[in-house]
């Protein structure tokens, strides 16, 4: 066995985060860890990194007992880790991230032609090619997630850990990046991939763990199970079938006429874009991301000021308006990145949650404590919200049950119209079950939900109609009744739809 890690407890003060967990894996494995938010995964593998030290337990390494005080001398045994949010320096050249802290010298300074010479043989050998010379600042998300992992190669790590690889990649970097797993996999790499996406585990592992709160609740091969049995390991119990009624739509909430924005470049950011949004009715946008879609969302919420184009909530003009003040028109809104936009780091739960709500909870200027704390647990008990205390700073909750705790906090503004931008990215299929019932609620109940997501198969099963955008424009409208995977596909890559 390569490593071994056994009897692994983690505690953080009366909180465990890890309790007894054994974890092996074999060379050339791709060994999946799967669970909950907050079930333990990344702290398991922090542990692995150096980042983290346990409590209790040990690492084997080739049957060796290994201590690693920090990441370096993972690193050094050759331990390598890909994390969720990539930490790389926008402004450099990709052969620089690469090389970073083991760069190639020259008699005085860094060799930059050598550093590319060895980033090029390095993209040969492991079949995974990228432009040495060019900045990351313009390189896509999915050759950003290929530097990282090029990096670590760079290191010389056998053992390569990634956690949630594909949460911001398109479907086709998607499917390169697993081609590319399955390759360095076959020329003897191994691989701990950390994921919520239980489709491409399937694809890509040889064995399968699940945590869940912190322990191991079974480890399996990929080839002798299935989506249910791994949710049903993860959550303890069978999940709803998702119940989906007939839409019942009303009048227009949100009303998008001609709406344009120039880019820096010679094509527009938006291209006279229109669009509607009635009551009881979730509309969807689908398309790969960079086509227009965030300057959409930003120019309705009033982050950004279209050039030319009409945006009207309930019937009134909103172009120009403050943002405070069209959200107190009837706009609630979960961000697409919920760390530049949605929280505050250094806040706690609790005032994390208040966000937005604070007329509601004050009394002569003065909030009210008992309130306020009674709204969060609430949020915290019926979305699963796994944290210490409501005095938790969001930095420490996992990014799956950040994502919730935002989106208990806009759907209960109870507004007229939400914009529901990547909902459900980053958390486990318990809480995706959740929130899309949620969502249907609110629609039931006449709420409009705007819908953008990455995943093909959300805006499926939720939406009433789909729009869909290319290079900034609208280049299709279809029904549910109507919609496949393969239309939207073609639409999404500049085709045309058939049939």
């Amino acid at each position: 066995m390569l490593l071994q890690m056994e009897n692994i407890t983690k505690t953080y003060g009366n909180v465990t985060a890890n309790s007894n967990v054994s974890f092996n894996l074999r060379k050339g494995e791709i060994h999946a860890l799967v669970g909950e938010n907050g079930a333990g995964k990344t702290t398991l593998m922090r542990i692995l990194y150096g980042m983290e030290t346990p409590t209790s337990g040990e690492i084997k390494l080739n049957g060796e007992t290994v201590s690693f005080n920090n990441p370096k001398d993972a690193i050094n045994n050759r331990i390598g880790m890909v994390h969720q949010h990539f930490m790389l320096f926008s402004s450099f050249s990709i052969a620089e991230n690469i090389v970073i802290g083991r760069e190639p010298a020259k008699t005085i300074g860094f060799d930059r032609k050598a550093a590319a010479a060895e980033v090029e043989k390095l993209t040969k050998q492991f079949g995974m090619p990228v432009d040495p010379w060019k900045k990351v600042s313009e390189c896509s998300l999915g050759v950003q997630q290929r530097v990282e992992i090029l990096k670590v190669l760079y290191q010389g790590a056998e053992v390569i850990i990634l956690d949630e690889p594909t949460g911001v990649l398109t479907p086709i970097e998607v499917k390169e990046l697993l081609l590319a797993i399955k390759k360095l996999a076959a020329q003897g790499k191994s691989f701990i991939l950390i994921s919520h996406k239980l489709q491409e585990i399937l694809e890509v592992a040889d064995r399968i763990t699940v945590l869940r709160d912190g322990k191991v609740s079974g480890t399996v091969n990929a080839a002798d199970t299935d989506e249910e049995q791994l949710s049903k390991l993860m959550v303890g119990r069978e999940l709803i079938k998702l119940s989906r009624n007939n839409s019942s739509r009303g009048k227009p909430v949100m009303e998008v006429s001609s709406l344009s924005i120039k880019g820096t470049k010679t094509k527009p950011l938006l291209d006279n874009v229109s669009l509607q949004v009635n009551e009881g009715e979730i509309v969807g946008i689908a398309g790969i991301s960079g086509n227009g879609q965030s300057e959409l969302l930003q120019a309705i919420s009033g982050l950004m000021k279209p050039d030319a184009g009409s945006i009207k909530l309930l019937g009134q003009e909103i172009i120009g308006e403050q943002v405070s003040t069209i959200r107190e028109r009837g706009l609630a809104h979960i961000p697409e990145d919920r760390y530049q936009w949605g929280v505050s780091k250094e806040a706690d739960v609790l005032e994390n949650g208040l966000m937005g709500h604070t007329d509601k909870h004050q009394k002569n200027g003065i909030l009210q404590g008992a309130g306020i704390r009674k709204m969060v647990s609430g949020w915290v008990q019926r979305f699963g919200i796994k944290t210490g205390s409501l005095h938790t700073k969001a930095q420490y909750l996992s990014g799956g049950n950040l994502q919730k705790l935002i989106v208990a906090r806009e759907l209960a503004q109870q507004s007229p119209f939400l914009i529901a931008a990547e909902p459900t990215r980053g958390v486990d299929v318990g809480a995706m079950e959740i929130i899309h019932t949620e969502l249907l609620q609110k629609r039931d109940q006449q709420g409009a939900i705007l819908l953008v997501s990455s995943e093909l198969t959300e805006v499926l099963k939720l939406s009433d109609r789909i729009y869909v955008m290319f290079e900034g424009k609208i280049v299709g409208e279809l029904m549910a009744e109507t919609a496949t995977e393969e239309r939207i596909s073609l639409l999404m890559a500049g085709g045309k739809a058939v049939g």
